[in-house]
C-alpha cells in the first residue's frame, strides 16, 4: 500500500494534500491511515496518528521526565 502514500501538511483544524495518495502512515505504530479516516495529528511535529492511543504514546515520549 505504500505506493499510494500521500504527503500532507498539517494545520490546526485541517490538512492539505501535497502529494496525492490514499493514505498516510502513523508516526508511532506504522499503520496505514486512509485519508478519509485521518483525525489525529500533531501540527508542530507534522506527524499523523492512527488513534488516540498513539497520540498518548507520542505525548508521553515527548514529555517524559529526564
Amino acid at each position: 500500500m505504500t505506493e499510494n502514500q500521500a504527503k500532507v501538511k498539517f494545520y490546526q483544524n485541517k490538512f492539505e494534500v501535497i502529494k496525492n495518495g490514499d493514505h498516510v502512515v502513523c508516526a508511532v505504530s506504522g499503520k496505514n491511515i486512509p485519508l478519509n479516516e485521518l483525525f489525529y495529528w500533531n501540527v508542530d511535529l507534522q506527524e499523523a496518528y492512527f488513534s488516540p492511543k498513539e497520540v498518548k504514546i507520542r505525548y508521553q515520549q515527548i514529555n517524559k521526565e529526564g
